[in-house]
């Protein structure tokens, strides 16, 4: 398999090709940058003599590359290539890997690392900042949690933000949330230098492109990260050839000035992490009934008016917007306030924006109504559901299993309209696609499960339509080839009905298969990746 260029065209056969335009399609051809054809392999010997190339797939899977929703690349990057704690098995592992980060980079002025989750440790307990002090000797460090809505850091960080100590969210031992939080994480992110930022875009786009992915929506803010690493990461991705990069900055508005600069910024909608409140993780998702390990209902961090003015604002200015929202309070919030703005502003005109909500993990039936009617996304993350999902995971540990049973309502979405695009929240969680497909179709609980072809739809199509292209995200004539050649086994079809599943396995229902997810089944391995017809990835010696 020979890397092309865009301009040339290229006939793909010998294996299955998974399109809409034809269920048991075995060849593609693409003309430059477009989907050309697909069709059988008889059909593509017609083909041969006036293409520029001939890939023989050898059995090989294809399918529309990946879209994910959900994105913070440099902070994907930086983990990749600084501390990552996600695989941390205690405490004491944590603060030795710590340690020895910080004798292996002597020459960083901010120690910056990710991924702890003390829910996970024997000791239950988050490291005390004379823990970090001891470990780093002295330095300035910034260790994010695994849902990056609070962290710890030593008393050189703290040094270097002046006032943090009065403000919201400061703790003289524990986790830093809110206010304080978002100061001390400016402060560590001004420490890294361009190259060092340059250096973990692309590190992100070269891995998400590995994992057959061929675009991400980044979701920055200035909560998040700043105005220079999205542009940058903007100009990187239009000047290099790679994973397309969609950004949203999240910061309300109240009148059409405020949005003037979002557009400057090269956002494509004023939203993403634009908070309504924080995590389960970190007790500052905001629920309608106190936690279950916590004597407090959350933090809210803007309120239904709020919600209205954005959401009014953007839709007047034909302007997507967002939210985060994880608890049930918010979540019913952000449906209030959009409900609002269509009062304003008319339900036909919001209903066209297609708003998004971030994560929507807690919907109460009334909400996931709200969501059909007003015709919000729900930009959701399955591998929060296999990470923390369960009768003995971090969601029962802080809201009891009955309501933890609740969470990722994704089969009560569909079946009520609801449009699902599926990210990954990286670094929260990796970046996975599959295993997000995966994680969605066998979800922890049972009747919260739907089919893998739905999941992979909303994994690619859906992140299109998310940005307001229908056109995308599909292999079949006219459509941008953006594809991903898959070496994955047995293809079949799962649906969380098996009388369902067993009509689509028979030929005359016409479903393509995908590759078998079986929680004991190997995930598929992408062999090349392609972009608007460039490729973007080769798996070597293949």
């Amino acid at each position: 398999m020979n890397e092309r260029t865009p301009s040339t065209t290229v006939l793909l056969r010998g294996g299955t090709v998974y399109s809409p335009a034809d269920p048991f399609a075995t060849a593609m051809v693409v003309e430059g940058g477009t989907v050309a054809w697909v069709g059988s392999e008889g059909a593509a010997d017609s083909f041969v003599d006036g293409v520029d190339e001939v890939v023989h797939l050898d059995g090989a899977l294809v399918t529309p590359a990946f879209t994910d929703a959900h994105v913070h690349t440099t902070a994907t990057g930086l983990a990749l290539t600084g501390l990552d704690l996600t695989a941390a098995g205690s405490l004491a592992d944590a603060l030795a890997r710590t340690a020895a980060f910080s004798r292996d980079r002597p020459g960083d002025r901010v120690l910056l690392g990710h991924g702890w989750d003390e829910s996970r440790w024997p000791e239950r307990r988050t490291p005390s900042r004379q823990e970090l002090d001891e470990a780093v000797g002295g330095r300035p460090l910034y260790l994010t949690r695994v849902d990056v809505h609070s962290a710890v850091v030593t008393t050189a960080l703290l040094d270097l933000v002046p006032g943090v100590r009065d403000l919201p969210g400061y703790h003289p031992e524990g986790p830093l949330t809110s206010d304080a939080h978002h100061a001390v994480r400016r402060a560590a992110h001004a420490a890294v230098t361009p190259a060092q930022r340059l250096a973990a875009q692309r590190a992100a786009l070269r891995h998400a492109a590995s994992l057959g992915i061929s675009a991400v929506h980044e979701c920055a803010g200035p909560d998040i990260s700043s105005e220079d690493d999205l542009t940058g990461l903007l100009a990187l991705a239009a000047a290099e050839s790679g994973p397309r990069v969609f950004g949203y900055w999240a910061e309300a508005v109240k009148d059409a000035s405020g949005l003037d600069r979002i557009r400057d910024l090269g956002a494509v909608g004023a939203g993403g992490d634009l908070f309504v409140d924080g995590s389960l993780g970190s007790r500052t998702a905001c629920l309608h009934a106190p936690y279950a390990d916590a004597p407090h209902d959350g933090t809210s961090f803007i309120d239904t008016d709020t919600i209205a003015a954005h959401v009014a604002t953007c839709t007047e200015a034909g302007v997507q917007a967002g939210f985060h929202a994880i608890g049930d309070a918010a979540v019913s919030s952000v449906v209030a306030g959009v409900r609002a703005a269509a009062e304003r502003v008319g339900t036909d005109r919001i209903r066209a924006l297609r708003h998004r909500v971030e994560h929507a993990e807690m919907m109460t039936p009334e909400a996931i109504t709200g969501f059909a009617e007003l015709g919000l996304i729900a930009s959701v993350q399955p591998a929060f559901d296999a990470a923390w999902g369960g009768e003995e995971g971090m969601y029962a540990e802080r809201l009891g299993a009955e309501r933890a049973r609740t969470l990722n309502s994704y089969a009560a979405m569909v079946r009520a309209g609801v449009p699902l695009v599926l990210g990954s929240d990286s670094p929260v969680t990796p970046l996975d696609p599959w295993g997000a497909v995966r994680a969605a179709a066998f979800h922890r609980t049972p009747g919260h499960r739907i089919s893998a072809r739905a999941a992979f739809n909303a994994h690619t199509r859906g992140g299109w339509r998310a940005v307001g292209r229908d056109d995308t995200g599909v292999l079949m004539p006219g459509a941008p080839a953006d594809y991903v050649l898959w070496r994955g086994g047995e293809l079949v079809v799962q649906a969380p009905d098996e009388r369902v599943a067993n009509w689509s396995t028979d030929p005359r229902s016409g479903t393509p298969g995908l590759p078998d997810l079986a929680p004991d089944r190997a995930l598929p391995v992408a062999l090349r990746t392609v972009v608007s017809g460039r490729t973007v990835y080769a798996r070597p010696n293949e």
